[in-house]
Protein backbone atom coordinates (compact mmCIF):
# COMPACT_ATOMS: atom_id res chain seq x y z
CA UNK A 1 0.00 0.00 0.00
CA UNK A 2 1.14 3.57 -0.65
CA UNK A 3 0.88 6.14 2.12
CA UNK A 4 2.04 9.69 2.68
CA UNK A 5 5.65 10.08 3.83
CA UNK A 6 5.99 8.03 6.99
CA UNK A 7 9.72 7.79 7.49
CA UNK A 8 9.56 9.52 10.87
CA UNK A 9 6.82 7.15 12.08
CA UNK A 10 8.67 4.03 10.90
CA UNK A 11 11.66 4.96 13.04
CA UNK A 12 9.58 5.47 16.21
CA UNK A 13 9.21 2.90 18.93
CA UNK A 14 5.65 1.59 19.04
CA UNK A 15 5.22 3.15 22.52
CA UNK A 16 5.95 6.57 20.99
CA UNK A 17 3.45 5.92 18.19
CA UNK A 18 0.73 5.15 20.75
CA UNK A 19 1.67 8.22 22.81
CA UNK A 20 1.28 10.42 19.72
CA UNK A 21 -2.07 8.85 18.84
CA UNK A 22 -3.32 9.60 22.36
CA UNK A 23 -2.12 13.20 22.24
CA UNK A 24 -3.46 13.68 18.71
CA UNK A 25 -6.96 12.52 19.62
CA UNK A 26 -6.84 14.55 22.83
CA UNK A 27 -6.09 17.72 20.84
CA UNK A 28 -8.86 16.89 18.36
CA UNK A 29 -11.29 16.42 21.23
CA UNK A 30 -10.24 19.63 22.99
CA UNK A 31 -10.71 21.74 19.88
CA UNK A 32 -13.58 20.17 17.96
CA UNK A 33 -15.86 19.40 20.90
CA UNK A 34 -15.96 23.17 21.53
CA UNK A 35 -16.27 24.41 17.96
CA UNK A 36 -19.15 26.88 18.49
CA UNK A 37 -18.25 30.24 17.02
CA UNK A 38 -15.87 28.66 14.55
CA UNK A 39 -17.53 25.72 12.83
CA UNK A 40 -20.91 26.21 11.09
CA UNK A 41 -23.77 25.91 13.59
CA UNK A 42 -25.04 22.49 12.45
CA UNK A 43 -21.53 21.05 12.50
CA UNK A 44 -20.78 22.57 15.91
CA UNK A 45 -23.99 21.12 17.34
CA UNK A 46 -23.16 17.69 15.98
CA UNK A 47 -19.58 17.84 17.25
CA UNK A 48 -20.62 19.02 20.71
CA UNK A 49 -22.80 15.95 21.26
CA UNK A 50 -20.29 13.51 19.77
CA UNK A 51 -18.20 11.48 22.21
CA UNK A 52 -14.80 12.63 21.06
CA UNK A 53 -13.63 12.00 24.63
CA UNK A 54 -14.20 8.30 23.96
CA UNK A 55 -11.71 8.54 21.09
CA UNK A 56 -9.19 9.70 23.68
CA UNK A 57 -10.11 6.89 26.06
CA UNK A 58 -9.91 4.29 23.29
CA UNK A 59 -6.52 5.71 22.28
CA UNK A 60 -5.25 5.19 25.84
CA UNK A 61 -6.47 1.59 25.68
CA UNK A 62 -3.97 0.95 22.88
CA UNK A 63 -1.35 0.69 25.63
CA UNK A 64 -2.96 -2.59 26.69
CA UNK A 65 -2.01 -4.29 23.43
CA UNK A 66 1.63 -3.24 23.23
CA UNK A 67 2.56 -4.66 26.60
CA UNK A 68 4.79 -7.70 26.18
CA UNK A 69 3.51 -10.41 28.49
CA UNK A 70 5.18 -13.73 27.75
CA UNK A 71 3.08 -15.44 30.42
CA UNK A 72 -0.13 -14.61 28.51
CA UNK A 73 0.56 -16.68 25.38
CA UNK A 74 -2.61 -18.75 25.80
CA UNK A 75 -4.69 -15.56 25.64
CA UNK A 76 -2.83 -14.05 22.69
CA UNK A 77 -5.64 -14.61 20.16
CA UNK A 78 -8.16 -12.92 22.44
CA UNK A 79 -5.84 -9.98 23.03
CA UNK A 80 -5.23 -9.60 19.30
CA UNK A 81 -8.96 -9.69 18.48
CA UNK A 82 -9.61 -7.00 21.11
CA UNK A 83 -6.65 -4.97 19.80
CA UNK A 84 -8.13 -4.98 16.27
CA UNK A 85 -11.54 -3.99 17.69
CA UNK A 86 -9.87 -1.10 19.51
CA UNK A 87 -8.11 0.10 16.36
CA UNK A 88 -11.21 -0.36 14.18
CA UNK A 89 -13.26 1.79 16.54
CA UNK A 90 -10.67 4.56 16.36
CA UNK A 91 -10.60 4.45 12.56
CA UNK A 92 -14.39 4.66 12.46
CA UNK A 93 -14.39 7.56 14.94
CA UNK A 94 -11.84 9.52 12.90
CA UNK A 95 -13.99 9.15 9.79
CA UNK A 96 -17.10 10.27 11.67
CA UNK A 97 -15.20 13.30 12.97
CA UNK A 98 -14.24 14.22 9.41
CA UNK A 99 -17.85 14.07 8.20
CA UNK A 100 -19.05 15.98 11.25
CA UNK A 101 -16.57 18.80 10.66
CA UNK A 102 -17.62 18.96 7.01
CA UNK A 103 -21.27 18.32 7.81
CA UNK A 104 -22.61 21.04 5.52
CA UNK A 105 -20.65 19.65 2.56
CA UNK A 106 -21.65 16.11 3.45
CA UNK A 107 -25.38 16.78 3.70
CA UNK A 108 -25.36 18.65 0.37
CA UNK A 109 -23.37 15.93 -1.40
CA UNK A 110 -25.23 14.00 -4.06
CA UNK A 111 -23.68 10.80 -2.66
CA UNK A 112 -24.47 11.54 0.99
CA UNK A 113 -25.67 8.39 2.76
CA UNK A 114 -29.43 8.20 3.08
CA UNK A 115 -32.15 5.85 4.19
CA UNK A 116 -34.92 6.55 1.72
CA UNK A 117 -35.05 10.34 1.54
CA UNK A 118 -33.63 10.86 5.02
CA UNK A 119 -29.96 11.80 5.49
CA UNK A 120 -28.04 9.57 7.88
CA UNK A 121 -25.94 11.77 10.17
CA UNK A 122 -22.26 10.91 10.64
CA UNK A 123 -22.64 9.92 14.29
CA UNK A 124 -24.82 6.91 13.40
CA UNK A 125 -23.13 5.75 10.20
CA UNK A 126 -21.62 2.28 9.98
CA UNK A 127 -18.07 1.80 8.79
CA UNK A 128 -18.93 -0.07 5.59
CA UNK A 129 -21.12 2.66 4.15
CA UNK A 130 -18.73 5.37 5.29
CA UNK A 131 -15.85 3.58 3.61
CA UNK A 132 -17.66 3.53 0.28
CA UNK A 133 -18.51 7.22 0.59
CA UNK A 134 -14.92 8.18 1.47
CA UNK A 135 -13.58 6.10 -1.39
CA UNK A 136 -15.85 7.87 -3.84
CA UNK A 137 -15.77 11.43 -2.48
CA UNK A 138 -12.88 12.03 -0.06
CA UNK A 139 -9.79 9.88 -0.52
CA UNK A 140 -7.34 10.37 -3.34
CA UNK A 141 -6.85 6.99 -4.97
CA UNK A 142 -3.07 6.93 -4.71
CA UNK A 143 -3.17 6.95 -0.89
CA UNK A 144 -4.88 3.51 -0.77
CA UNK A 145 -6.88 4.36 2.35
CA UNK A 146 -9.85 2.31 1.21
CA UNK A 147 -7.71 -0.81 0.97
CA UNK A 148 -6.23 -0.16 4.41
CA UNK A 149 -9.55 0.58 6.14
CA UNK A 150 -11.07 -2.55 4.61
CA UNK A 151 -8.14 -4.56 5.97
CA UNK A 152 -8.65 -3.18 9.51
CA UNK A 153 -12.41 -3.67 9.17
CA UNK A 154 -11.97 -7.37 8.32
CA UNK A 155 -9.62 -7.88 11.26
CA UNK A 156 -11.96 -6.00 13.60
CA UNK A 157 -14.95 -8.07 12.55
CA UNK A 158 -13.35 -11.17 14.08
CA UNK A 159 -14.86 -9.99 17.37
CA UNK A 160 -18.34 -10.84 16.00
CA UNK A 161 -17.44 -14.26 14.67
CA UNK A 162 -17.72 -17.75 16.10
CA UNK A 163 -16.31 -19.34 12.96
CA UNK A 164 -12.65 -19.03 12.07
CA UNK A 165 -11.42 -15.67 10.72
CA UNK A 166 -7.97 -14.41 9.85
CA UNK A 167 -6.70 -12.15 12.64
CA UNK A 168 -3.08 -11.71 11.57
CA UNK A 169 -0.28 -11.13 14.08
CA UNK A 170 0.76 -8.49 16.56
CA UNK A 171 3.56 -7.47 14.19
CA UNK A 172 0.93 -6.70 11.56
CA UNK A 173 -1.18 -4.89 14.16
CA UNK A 174 1.77 -2.68 15.19
CA UNK A 175 2.32 -1.79 11.55
CA UNK A 176 -1.31 -0.72 11.33
CA UNK A 177 -0.99 1.39 14.48
CA UNK A 178 1.68 3.32 12.60
CA UNK A 179 -0.65 3.61 9.63
CA UNK A 180 -3.41 4.91 11.92
CA UNK A 181 -1.16 7.77 13.03
CA UNK A 182 -0.68 8.54 9.32
CA UNK A 183 -4.45 8.29 8.87
CA UNK A 184 -4.93 10.91 11.60
CA UNK A 185 -2.37 13.19 9.98
CA UNK A 186 -3.92 12.83 6.54
CA UNK A 187 -7.40 13.82 7.70
CA UNK A 188 -6.25 16.50 10.13
CA UNK A 189 -4.36 18.26 7.31
CA UNK A 190 -7.74 18.78 5.64
CA UNK A 191 -9.54 20.17 8.70
CA UNK A 192 -10.28 23.93 8.68
CA UNK A 193 -8.58 25.55 11.67
CA UNK A 194 -8.88 29.26 12.48
CA UNK A 195 -5.14 29.64 12.97
CA UNK A 196 -1.85 27.76 13.11
CA UNK A 197 -1.89 27.60 16.91
CA UNK A 198 -4.79 25.17 17.08
CA UNK A 199 -3.49 22.66 14.54
CA UNK A 200 -2.32 19.39 16.19
CA UNK A 201 1.09 18.29 14.94
CA UNK A 202 2.04 14.74 15.86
Amino acid sequence: MMFIDNRDIQSMKIEEVVKRIINFNKCLNDFWSNAHGWAPLEAAQLLSKSRLDWQVSLSKCLKLWIQNNNEDIENESGRLILAWANLGSLVEGTMKLFLSIFYKDYKDDIDAIRKGDKLIDPDVLDLERMRHFFKKRIWEENYKWDEWVLHVQHRRNAIHAYRNREIGTFEEYYKDLRNYLLFLRYHNERFPYPDEVNIPRF
